[in-house]
């Protein structure tokens, strides 16, 4: 890393249910969707195998079967821009989440 390059931002992390459903699409792919509109350069969602939210209910992969409401973090590096407007649409919109919000150094490694 060189200081030219390194960029200062957040690290957004949105978490849901797989099944959660916003607008009438999964709310991981309305994120994304969201995200890929307005010029973000890149998003991520990962599937846990295990996880309980606010109400407290466990939600676990089984060995035969798999459960179908795990949880999913979906995770942007944004300007901090980008993070307040992102936020803000997901705030306005009423989509049913929960996030978090951290300061991040990122580089573009190898051909841009």
């Amino acid at each position: 890393m060189t200081q030219d390059t390194i960029q200062q931002g957040r690290l957004l992390s949105f978490y849901c249910h797989l099944r959660a459903r916003h607008d009438g699409m999964l709310v991981s792919e309305w994120l994304l969707e969201h995200a890929k509109k307005h010029g973000i350069g890149g998003g991520s969602v990962f599937r846990a195998i295990a996880g309980y939210g606010r109400h407290g209910v466990l939600h676990e992969e089984q060995f035969f079967e798999l459960a179908d409401d795990l949880p999913v973090k979906v995770e942007f590096l944004l300007s901090e821009a980008q993070a307040a407007q992102l936020v803000e649409t997901m705030r306005t919109a009423g989509v049913d989440t929960v996030y978090a919000s951290a300061p991040a150094s990122f580089e573009v490694l190898g051909n841009r």
